[in-house]
Formats: C-alpha cells, structure tokens, sequence
C-alpha cells in the first residue's frame, strides 16, 4: 500500500484528489492538509511514501515544503502537483528534492500512475511538450491539449 499525504489549500480540490485516490487498490491517503505550514508536521506524524504537494499554498509554498521534507524525512518522496506549469516552477522542484512534477489538468489516472512510478523510485514529469524539451526529451503524445 503507497501511504500518501495530500497538501493542497483548494477543499474541493483536495477532497477530489483524496477520493479519487482513495479509490485505487494500492493507495491510501494518510493525511490531508490543506496550508504549506501544516505539511511538515502531518508527514512527521503519519511518515507518507509520498507528499502531493501543491505549490501555492498558505503558509508555505509546495517548494519549500519538499526540500524539508528532503532533509527532515528523506524516505518520503514529493511528487508536485500543480496549476502552474511553468518551467521555473519545474527546475525548482526538482532542486528541491521533488520526484515527480504534475500538472493539475491531466487525468487522474495518470495521477495514480505517476505516484506508483515515484514509489519505484522513477522520476516522473508532466508529459506536457514545454516540460519535455525542457527536459531534452521529444513530447509524447499523451492526449494532453497543453499550450
């Protein structure tokens, strides 16, 4: 079972994710907070395989977030998941300690893949064409209608 803690300040947004996620066979989501300065503290309580961490949050960025959970919890692993896909946003997470860097308009599904690739210690970015050639990768063809 992949234990893994929501961080996202949108209630309806975070109780979507935690349903959705809840529903697959193989996660489970452990905590849910909903500012960056509560973050820190629900993943030292429930010790998550993986923080789900948006960017913008009250308190605390996303970003600030991961690379404490770096140093602090190093097991647990950080897969950003945001609305703001900008390739600042990307090369600082990954800085940061971050596995894996989402975008929040791709399919759930993919989601629950990307976090099962983190938990096998795969690094995992937004299939979105400006992150691959930022990347140095060709763009797949994921389906994703991405500016």
């Amino acid at each position: 079972m992949i234990r893994v803690m929501l961080a996202e300040d949108q209630p309806m947004m975070r109780g979507a994710l935690a349903l959705l996620l809840g529903m697959e066979d193989d996660i489970e989501v452990v905590a849910q907070v909903e500012a960056g300065d509560q973050a820190l503290a629900a993943a030292l309580d429930t010790t998550p395989d993986i923080a789900l961490l948006d960017i913008e949050m009250p308190g605390r960025s996303g970003l600030e977030v991961a690379a404490d959970l770096h140093t602090r919890l190093p097991a647990c692993k950080v897969l950003i998941l945001t609305t703001f896909g900008r390739p600042g946003y990307l090369r600082r997470a990954m800085a940061a300690g971050a596995s894996g860097f989402f975008v929040k308009d791709g399919p759930v599904e993919e989601l629950a893949d990307a976090i099962r690739k983190v938990m096998a210690g795969q690094q995992v970015i937004d299939p979105g064409p400006g992150f691959s050639m930022i990347m140095g990768r060709k763009p797949p063809n994921s389906g994703h209608n991405y500016p």
